[in-house]
């Protein structure tokens, strides 16, 4: 013909070669409407079954290109999520997790518990706190631990819908308001509190995101330690605080930007508390709802003022 093999190529796309399941192309197109989940990979393999000699494994490709080119097609409407565009020092967000599943344990006993996790959003600058309830008590100070700790306040705070943040009116139209006491710790901090809607998980992405890496980076330091048993509370927490300390090192560069955003803190913590008067009884005993804690003789018949913080009862 005169011209070199190069020259004769032809441009080849998807939609010029023929599709090699097309004689079996309606039972799969029927399949992905009874199940649009159905991979490719189980398709195929029902079609060797049904059809030996017809197909092989090695046309798994293929087959996902013409799957993906129908769903784009024809297939079902998909969610759609708007990626969140983060701004230096505009958001930060929180939440509580459950820490059993990592098997840890103190002094050979298991130790349940929780941890505050409060994240800013475009750094990814994280502070963690040890609780035992998602109470009040617990959100403050772990809020507080974390501003003072990163050194810095942004414009907005986003929770779930914690009972420790949000309450029900209950009027006609049930909606829901901030508990008086997490509105105040917002003001005493200028931050403006949001909450995720319903149902809606992805609105709080980066804080639930940040506690699935946070737990799996900890689950794997646990392994490379070579167990899960710590002498004392103490040496655990020094173990989890070392870890953030090394994933907040990471993030050294958006830090920067996200530090020079940060509004300073006010002048003193508002350190919150629950406050309750009690009478001291004949047993030199006080009752706090479901507990009794036993205090000096010399106070019996005497009234205390108690200050209920997270982890600590002060008289």
């Amino acid at each position: 013909m005169g011209k070199l093999p190069s020259q004769l190529k032809q441009p080849r796309t998807p939609l010029s070669r023929k599709n090699p399941f097309e004689q079996d192309w309606e039972w799969e197109v029927a399949q992905l409407e009874r199940d649009p989940a159905l991979q490719a990979t189980t398709l195929l393999a029902l079609l060797i079954e049904q059809h030996p000699g017809r197909y092989r494994p090695t046309q798994i490709v293929t087959l996902r290109r013409h799957i993906a080119r129908w769903r784009a097609l024809h297939g079902p409407e998909r969610e759609v999520i708007f990626e969140q565009v983060h701004t230096p020092g505009e958001r930060a967000q929180s939440d509580f997790t459950h820490m059993n599943e990592l098997g840890i344990t103190i002094a050979g006993e298991p130790f349940p518990h929780l941890i505050y996790h409060f994240v800013f959003t475009y750094s990814n600058m994280e502070a963690v706190t040890l609780c035992f309830s998602e109470s009040f008590e617990a959100l403050a100070e772990g809020l507080e631990h974390a501003l003072w700790h990163l050194g810095g306040v942004p414009e907005q705070h986003r929770t779930d819908h914690l009972t420790a943040a949000v309450r029900q009116t209950h009027r006609k139209e049930d909606r829901e308001e901030w508990t008086v006491r997490y509105q105040a710790l917002m003001d005493h901090y200028g931050m403006r509190p949001t909450w995720n809607n319903q149902g809606i998980a992805h609105e709080n992405g980066d804080v639930e995101q940040a506690h699935h890496r946070f737990k799996e980076a900890l689950d794997q330091a646990l392994r490379v330690r070579g167990n899960r048993e710590f002498a004392s509370r103490a040496d655990y927490w020094h173990f989890v605080c070392d870890l953030v300390s090394r994933r907040n090192r990471t993030r050294v560069a958006r830090w920067h930007e996200e530090q020079a955003e940060l509004r300073p803190l006010p002048r003193l913590p508002l350190a919150p508390c629950k406050e309750v008067q009690v009478r001291v009884s004949r047993e030199r005993s006080i009752h706090l709802g479901s507990n009794v804690y036993s205090v000096p003789s010399r106070l019996i018949g005497t009234k205390l003022l108690v200050r209920l913080h997270a982890q600590t009862i002060e008289g």
